[in-house]
């Protein structure tokens, strides 16, 4: 199916209801779609046509929402650029996406016009929230356009999104993911709208730019479910407006929740409202999760595990795997399984292989890779390493793991973090767990460091919690019985904070720079 059916569906059904809280505005799905059928009709009457690009560049808004149905509805292909995306960056990803229109924030006026000679291809440039001098603006593009309804002709295997990854190593590559790409999670997971039920409430402060935005909006969309946006995170905040709205849903990343958990405020707020939690796009600490369970004993967690080139989720660890009651006799197999990514879905194959291409034995670990309907594409404008992401019908994700005895899988960190340590491999994930279970550690990561004997040798990069007195020869003590001893760490190097991504993704990389020399001694 077309995504855009997902909003035309849901407001031909509840018209009234709420769509998006956004601000002072409230915005109902009747109302969301003339204003999509008006940015449409807009863009068209500019010169978009099928298969040109539509960009966009601002944080989380209903403007960004409605960019994207608007080119879906004229069959153009959407491109959310990351709002912290550098000069140098922005002019890259329009130029290689070839976009024909920028819809973009009244803060990146400036941006824009200082690199806009460098563009190639862009030909409308549509400010937000305010006018500027040689610009479209957004507001008055709506007031004068038609709200007749458009009919896109492009269905399940054609581009809807070319979504650039977030490019910590090389120039970013522009993942293609095709309206089936969303729509055959969205129909296989996802409630459709009821009719007569009270509208969940879901707030979303994870970027409209990435992935887990995407599809947390179309999701919502097609249930019927009203959209709290915040337009970026800040965790008091995003208290205020749970408790204000009484969201019911929310999709984190685990460097939210743990500015949750330790916010100093977090019990002067009432977060009852909230039944469902879905966390993922990093790997979860299991002091966090274990912490947030107890926190918030009215919410279930489900942790969701994909990434930009399978359209989102393909294993899930469902909320009845986190519900720990320690008299149960297998409340410590449980407390474990926590710090896994759970099962596949059941509309998606998973295997996990040698680099021989060959399904590796239970506690092994090889790279996760996945079949299905939601896998992007392909990448565009690269097709070696399109070819080197898709084999044989399989995406390889460069994400490491492992099955357990019962199916679950658990993740080994990334392919090209992987230590090899005297003809031995060591799963980051595995050891900054065990650091991570010291009382004194707030955050760790395993990087590999080269040696000549070796060939490399493990060290850990520490985060103390705010005044504990923690030395390296206790955390390496406290790895000892826990771990075999290749495994363990060398030395330990204490840093004030771990680099990470926007999604809170440790970068590996930028360790590697700073702390990547060889051990002494």
């Amino acid at each position: 199916m077309n995504t855009t059916e997902l909003l035309s569906v849901t407001a031909a059904i509840v018209p009234d209801r709420e769509a998006i809280i956004f601000d002072n505005r409230r915005i109902t799905y009747g109302q969301l779609q003339e204003r999509v059928n008006r940015l449409a009709n807009a863009l068209a009457d500019l010169g978009v046509q099928p298969g040109d690009r539509v960009a966009a560049m601002q944080v989380n808004c209903n403007e960004h929402i409605e960019a994207y149905f608007a080119a879906a509805k004229l069959d153009a292909l959407f491109v959310p650029v990351n709002f912290r995306a550098r000069a140098e960056e922005l002019t890259f990803m329009l130029n290689d996406s070839g976009a024909k229109a920028l819809v973009f924030g009244q803060r990146y006026q400036g941006l824009v016009r200082s690199v806009k000679a460098e563009f190639k291809t862009v030909e409308h440039f549509i400010s937000l929230e305010a006018p500027g001098e040689g610009l479209l603006f957004y507001d008055d593009l709506l007031k004068k356009a038609s709200d007749e309804e458009r009919f896109p002709t492009n269905d399940d295997e054609d581009v809807t999104i070319i979504m650039f990854t977030a490019g910590t190593t090389g120039t970013p590559k522009g993942v293609m993911l095709t309206h089936g790409s969303f729509s055959s999670y969205i129909l296989a997971n996802v409630e459709p709208v009821d009719l007569e039920g009270q509208a969940e409430k879901n707030i979303v402060t994870v970027p409209l730019h990435h992935i887990a935005g995407v599809q947390a909006v179309l999701s919502a969309i097609y249930g019927g479910r009203t959209l709290v946006l915040q337009r970026q995170y800040e965790p008091e905040e995003w208290m205020g407006l749970v408790q204000k709205e009484r969201a019911s849903r929310a999709m984190m990343v685990p460097t939210m929740l743990k500015q949750l958990m330790d916010h100093p405020k977090f019990s002067e707020f009432d977060l009852s409202s909230l039944k469902v939690i879905t966390y993922g796009a990093a790997p979860m600490p299991l002091p966090v999760i274990k912490e947030a369970i107890k926190k918030l004993p009215g919410t279930r967690f489900i942790n969701a595990f994909g990434q930009t080139e399978t359209a989102s989720t393909i294993t899930m660890l469902p909320p009845e795997d986190h519900m720990l009651d320690e008299s149960d006799p297998d409340f410590e197999k449980k407390l474990k399984r926590l710090s896994s990514i759970g099962k596949p879905l059941p509309d998606v194959e998973v295997r996990i292989v040698n680099e021989d291409g060959n399904d590796v034995h239970v506690t092994q670990v090889g790279e996760i890779v996945a079949r299905g309907q939601r896998l992007m594409k392909g990448y565009w404008n690269r097709e070696e390493a399109t070819k080197e992401t898709l084999r044989n019908g399989w995406l390889y994700t460069g994400d490491l793991g492992y099955w357990d005895a019962d199916g679950y899988i658990f993740l080994g960190g990334r392919s090209k973090d992987f230590i090899k340590r005297g003809g031995e491999m060591v799963a980051p994930e595995e050891v900054e767990q065990v650091l991570m279970s010291f009382p004194g550690v707030d955050e760790a990561a395993i990087i590999g460091v080269p040696d000549d004997y070796w060939g490399e040798r493990v060290r850990a990069i520490v985060v103390k919690k705010r005044g504990a007195n923690v030395t390296a020869a206790e955390l390496i003590d406290h790895c000892r019985p826990r771990m075999a001893g290749f495994k363990r760490p060398e030395d330990v190097v204490f840093i004030n904070e771990l680099p990470r991504n926007p999604m809170g993704k440790v970068l590996k990389r930028v360790l590697r720079e700073e702390h990547g020399y060889p051990i002494k001694g």
